[in-house]
């Protein structure tokens, strides 16, 4: 049975557009943009993600040792075009065990990235009010130099790291689980966008990640 949209704040049911609406709707949230199932890691996967994206697909590149891209998510529909994206990587972390990062692009308001913070709302005050806690790379069609994007430490969840910023006018958004593998945050990261016309990256894959269904 095929996986139906759901809510990109809250994972809830949506009730589809109607004779009387044409907007997806939130019994929560109201009207917001679909989320869509996850996508299976893999070539197949991702031409879907970049054949709808209108926000960067961000993704670590080069991959820290050992690690493996585990599968992407998208927020939109066939009129608004993917309006943010997840990409989720998965690895063995810097201190113990295995670890999971998604990194969601998104305009703003779209809710992917609270959702996977663990946010009751948007960041607010604690996103752009003091000094970065990291600074990472970015690179990408507006950008092909690459640049240093702050991001801040958000949230309070004991069993996940939150970093939010702005690259590109889209926020960006880095979880990862557990906590201390924000660590990575802290080890030279550098983000691709793979939307970068005449990219062919070798991007090894893994088995679905489950986070992407959190």
């Amino acid at each position: 049975m095929r996986a139906e949209p759901t809510c990109p704040r809250c994972a809830g049911p949506l009730s589809a557009p109607s004779l009387w609406s044409s907007d997806w709707t939130c019994g929560v949230h109201g009207a917001v943009l679909p989320r869509q199932p996850s996508k299976r890691p893999g070539p197949d996967g991702l031409a879907a993600v970049l054949r709808d994206a209108k926000v960067p697909v961000w993704t670590p590149w080069p991959l820290p040792p050992a690690w493996l891209v585990t599968g992407f998510t998208t927020v939109g529909d066939d009129r608004s075009g993917a309006r943010a994206t997840a990409v989720a990587a998965s690895g063995p972390g810097l201190l113990r065990g295995p670890a999971d990062l998604v990194l969601i692009a998104e305009d703003p308001g779209i809710g992917l990235g609270v959702h996977y913070a663990g946010l009751e709302g948007d960041p607010g005050e604690a996103f752009n009010g003091g000094p970065p806690h990291v600074k990472i790379d970015v690179s990408g069609p507006a950008a092909t130099c690459g640049h240093s994007v702050p991001m801040w430490a958000v949230g309070d969840r004991p069993d996940r790291a939150v970093y939010v910023g702005e690259a590109m006018g889209h926020w960006l958004w880095a979880v990862l689980w557990p906590a201390d593998a924000g660590v990575l945050m802290l080890d030279g990261l550098n983000l691709l966008d793979l939307r970068e016309p005449g990219m062919e990256l070798d991007l090894p894959y893994g088995a679905h990640s489950p986070r992407l269904e959190e």
